[in-house]
């Protein structure tokens, strides 16, 4: 077993190109149905398992994680098994011979209120211009409000932003390239003016560090801005508003497909913007504000034109 799956994730790791937190996932996963396998029946090899053990597996973990994932350990055994099978170490693909659905509770994405929004906008910018530019906490603020700037503009995953690097950008023609779930490249547009002028600001403060670095986003100490700096930024800046509220950097990708969507933006181009592989994940933004979708059909259905 162990000697397969380390074949498996030499093909994921060197072959598909994955990313190292997909197959961090893998192996987890794989690891754990390794254990459960010797655990149960003494299993160590792939010819012995069949669908009574994915079975018994499914039984054993089902009270222990939420529907997502176990969606998640179960993609990761049938992606090992399909290529074992691929590679002829097996005849029969155990999944082959069961069918499991797991139904997930839908989530409405949570967004941020627009007022909110606007509120962290005035205080960032005001704060910014009674602050003396040779002042270490001025390049703070500068290089936070690029940080929002951006989020908010382009909808990017907070680990997509935290992972962005200088070779990626063009501060010229005002797009990112972005490598995002599965890496899978995109090509981002910046549109907002103000955006663009708060990136080549920080980007000028900052360039001699970027240019050593590689990050485009750096903390104090000249590495890379992390996921979790990010996140406690945004909760210092709403402690300093009183906001009572946990709003996380992924509600800002939340809070900007919905706005486009109320916009009558096509749910396509959204989805692109956003790097989802399924419309019907872009879909999920259609049930925030039926109000919204209401007037809009209201005021266009054509049977008003047909009295």
């Amino acid at each position: 077993m162990e000697k397969n799956i380390n074949s498996f994730l030499f093909h994921c790791k060197y072959e598909k190109n994955l990313s190292a937190k997909t197959i961090l996932a893998y192996e987890t996963d794989l690891k754990q149905f390794t254990s459960f396998c010797k655990n149960i029946e003494q299993i160590n090899c792939l010819e012995k398992i069949d669908k009574n053990t994915l079975k018994q597996y499914l039984e054993e973990i089902s009270p222990k994680f939420k529907p997502k994932t176990i969606k998640r350990k179960l993609a990761s055994l049938k992606a090992f098994f399909n290529h074992m099978q691929f590679e002829d170490e097996i005849d029969i693909n155990p999944f082959n011979k069961v069918r499991i659905k797991i139904k997930e509770a839908e989530k409405v994405p949570r967004i941020i209120d627009p007022s909110i929004i606007k509120k962290l906008y005035r205080y960032l910018y005001d704060r910014k211009n009674n602050i003396e530019k040779e002042a270490y906490s001025y390049s703070v603020i500068v290089r936070d409000i690029a940080v929002i700037e951006l989020l908010f503009s382009t909808g990017l995953r907070v680990s997509e932003l935290s992972h962005l690097k200088i070779s990626k950008m063009d501060l010229t023609k005002n797009t990112i390239c972005i490598n995002g779930k599965g890496n899978k490249e995109r090509l981002i547009p910046i549109c907002s003016t103000d955006t663009k002028e708060a990136l080549t600001c920080y980007f000028k403060l900052f360039r001699q560090k970027i240019d050593k670095d590689g990050y485009f986003f750096l903390n104090r100490h000249g590495r890379r801005f992390s996921e979790q700096s990010i996140r406690f930024m945004i909760k210092k800046y709403m402690k300093h508003l009183k906001i009572n509220k946990n709003i996380t950097p992924h509600m800002f990708r939340h809070s900007i497909a919905t706005m486009l969507l109320e916009n009558e933006v096509d749910i396509r181009y959204i989805q692109d913007l956003l790097g989802h592989s399924s419309i019907n994940t872009t879909q999920l933004y259609l049930s925030v504000n039926k109000k919204k979708q209401r007037k809009i059909i209201t005021k266009k259905h054509p049977r008003k034109n047909l009295c």
